[in-house]
């Protein structure tokens, strides 16, 4: 009787140990399977208040946050505006482009536009081993979808100049996930990282469109350096609203700069002085538009020196939704 007893008992945990093991196996085959539908992998249809956090690190001005808003729909001339809810965020885009997706972007496949023309940044519908080309961020590129797993694209590119940027499309949000950009050498220019999706934003929008008028570098030199700009407006738009300069400055021990930029009408609307060991990174800001001939006069002493100048203009856009 105790025999069959302890043989019955065995039998029966026997059972429950194969019965666990089989739930177990059924349990990892199902977390490896691909839930990507086919709706995920086709183009999204936005609406005005969606809108997207993210962390943007770059090398001039660190870490920030800040959400790209869809402002309006212009179903006339086939785009969205995206605006973004920090200005100075749209102030750094329109003098350092460092923020490629703001401003137009086409209804029929989310084209950004890069020097006036829509590039494809993305291949609706999603298909792995897709490839394709575009022009952002000063580069052409050839990209191609390397996965699509959960309602993700996985997209990496590259350029002649061998840069590359690695993206992914999350088709439940509608948008990128993340997106990073690496230079020639290495370095990482841009990361932006998806933080929240929502919808219904409320409050103000801002996108500067913007043109370069200057990118200049000067470095140690025992004179003053002389230079100009033209200030034209916009080509169809006539005058700027406004212009965004930057400067990146490093002045070494014993050293010293000086930077005065006048308009035409004599006006003095930016000037800078330092000193020894002084440095001014990624500083930001606005001067008014006033057309016609902009002067400058730089001074650079020191070994090692530099005063790195940008101007350009820009036709402010601002909602409040």
């Amino acid at each position: 009787m105790g025999r069959r007893f302890e043989a019955s008992v065995m039998l029966l945990l026997l059972l429950c140990t194969s019965a666990l093991a089989g739930c177990t196996s059924g349990s990892t085959m199902s977390s490896n399977e691909d839930t990507t539908t086919e709706e995920q992998k086709l183009l999204p249809q936005w609406e005005v208040g969606d809108q997207w956090l993210y962390t943007f690190i770059t090398p001039q001005f660190g870490e920030d946050s800040a959400r790209l808003v869809v402002a309006e729909i212009d179903d006339e001339e086939g785009v969205y505006r995206l605006g973004i809810s920090s200005e100075r965020e749209a102030q750094r885009h329109a003098v350092i482009n460092h923020n490629p997706f703001l401003g137009r972007v086409t209804l029929d496949g989310l084209s950004v536009y890069e020097n006036g023309e829509p590039q494809q940044v993305f291949s609706f519908p999603w298909t792995v081993g897709d490839s394709w080309t575009f022009t952002l961020l000063g580069q052409d590129w050839t990209a191609t979808t390397d996965s699509i797993t959960n309602g993700n694209a996985r997209v990496s590119a590259t350029s002649d100049e061998g840069h590359e940027i690695s993206y992914t499309f999350n088709g439940n949000n509608e948008f990128m996930d993340s997106f990073v950009w690496r230079d020639g050498d290495g370095v990482r220019q841009l990361r932006m990282d998806l933080n929240a999706a929502r919808s219904g934003y409320s409050g103000d929008v801002f996108f500067y469109r913007a043109g370069d008028l200057l990118d200049s570098l000067y470095e140690e030199n025992d004179q003053e350096v002389y230079d100009t700009f033209l200030d034209e407006g916009h080509s169809t738009e006539g005058g700027w609203n406004t212009l965004v300069w930057y400067l990146d400055v490093e002045i070494s021990q014993g050293g010293s700069g000086s930077l005065s930029m006048k308009d035409h009408a004599g006006a003095s609307p930016l000037t800078r002085a330092w000193g020894s060991g002084a440095t001014e990174k990624g500083a930001i800001g606005t001067i008014p538009s006033n057309t016609g001939e902009y002067s400058l006069t730089v001074t650079v002493r020191g070994p090692g020196s530099f005063v790195h100048l940008r101007v350009a203009g820009a036709l402010v856009f601002q909602w409040t939704l």
